[in-house]
């Protein structure tokens, strides 16, 4: 079957994307197919694109509501890994393969000959998508009209006011990316390493200062994935919503960094992930308590690699499906409860058990005599052997 002139674009209704799906038709001759997939960001971001669209007289136009696959293929395995990049827990990047893969299915299902999207040419997002589409679907034409032709911001918005493309007034000082795992702000004033955020680019979580009460959460796993919240037993959706609620009403989860990008650039960016930081703060709390010393040092250089791979969107590398065997391997044993302190932006583990628990209040007493010390007295002899060597030839070698 010949495929149709048809280009599938990733579309938020936003001005880079706007100017692409004009882009598209005018400079590619493709009829536009727009796809908004819902990752849990607001409802305003899924309702504008079906209504642009339709204003703008695509071809035709998609939503795909595709949080709970979000929820329980992505985010629960970025718990189980502890999936943290350069102090952040990963949202943004966590969400782009999934929107890679609809967008694929999607081209698939409509013979379409191209898939499009707005990155940049500066950015990680074109990583990210293109790196899944190559691997996923390597006949289809990939087109990123502002990056392929090199418009500046500038010429972006000449082109939007040419086509009556609504430009964003100058109010709208910040670049905002939100999911149900996170809140990326970006841009503007916060380019200068030097300038405070201010309150007004917080939307997730109350000002510290203004939390003057201290607020306990119990939060039980199962298998490394969080199930309940306080004796609740929620859906995967829900137990992440109502972790931002939490860790948000308490001023937790602000995080500002400078971040190294794919391409080696350094830049400024702040997040709000509440129930991001939470949850892992418990689920790194209740792995301490069950995996071994060995299996916890490992794991880190697993969890840090993982973190890598997703960041740089790899995320079909086959090593990234490896590690997930070894991480669900270990997952196993973290099962239980940990108790949560918050309080004025602050966040500490106060509690935590598990009948996989390697911790023994026996053992450990300095009231037990179960254990006889006196055994210890030949291990101590030989323990950092080596060292007492080296000082020993080292000193002989000075005379």
């Amino acid at each position: 079957m010949t495929k149709e002139k048809i280009a599938v674009l990733a579309y938020s209704g936003g001005l880079d994307t706007s100017c692409c799906l004009k882009l598209l038709e005018e400079e590619y001759g493709y009829n536009v197919v727009t796809l908004c997939v819902d990752v849990g960001q607001p409802e305003e971001e899924i309702r504008e694109p079906e209504e642009k669209a339709k204003k703008y007289g695509v071809y035709r136009h998609y939503t795909i509501d595709a949080k709970e696959e979000f929820a329980k293929e992505y985010i629960f395995r970025g718990i189980k890994a502890n999936a943290v990049y350069e102090g952040y827990p990963l949202s943004t990047s966590l969400a782009r393969p999934l929107i890679a893969l609809k967008l694929v299915q999607l081209a698939r299902e409509l013979n379409a000959e191209a898939i499009a999207h707005g990155c940049t040419g500066k950015g990680n997002d074109q990583f990210r998508f293109e790196t899944i589409i190559l691997a996923k679907a390597p006949d289809i034409r990939v087109i990123a009209p502002i990056r392929d032709l090199n418009l500046t911001r500038n010429e972006e918005i000449e082109y939007a006011k040419k086509h009556n493309i609504p430009v964003p007034s100058e109010s709208k000082k910040y670049s905002i990316d939100e999911n149900l795992w996170g809140r990326s702000i970006e841009g503007g004033p916060l380019e200068d390493p030097m300038y405070e955020p201010p309150e007004e680019v917080f939307a997730w979580t109350k000002n510290p200062k203004e939390c003057v009460e201290e607020e306990y959460v119990e939060i039980e796993f199962e298998k490394g994935v969080p199930i309940k919240i306080n004796g609740n037993k929620l859906n995967a959706v829900d137990i992440i919503k109502e972790s931002n609620k939490i860790a948000g009403r308490n001023g937790v989860g602000r995080i500002d960094i400078i971040e190294d990008r794919i391409l080696g650039l350094k830049s400024r960016e702040n997040y709000e992930c509440p129930g991001a930081v939470m949850l892992i703060k418990a689920h790194k709390a209740l792995e301490q308590l069950v995996l071994t010393r060995e299996e916890l040092k490992f794991k880190e250089l697993v969890d840090s690699t993982y973190a890598d791979l997703i960041y740089r969107g790899l995320w079909h590398e086959p090593l990234r499906e490896d590690l997930d065997g070894f991480i669900d391997k270990t997952q196993e044993r973290v099962c239980g409860k940990v108790i949560l302190k918050l309080y004025g932006g602050s966040i500490r583990v106060v509690g935590r058990e598990s009948p996989y628990a390697l911790y023994s209040k026996d053992l450990v007493s300095f009231e037990d005599k179960d254990m006889d010390q006196r055994e210890i007295v030949g291990m101590v002899k030989f323990h950092g052997l080596q060292a007492a060597l080296y000082e020993s030839v080292k000193n002989k070698n000075k005379k």
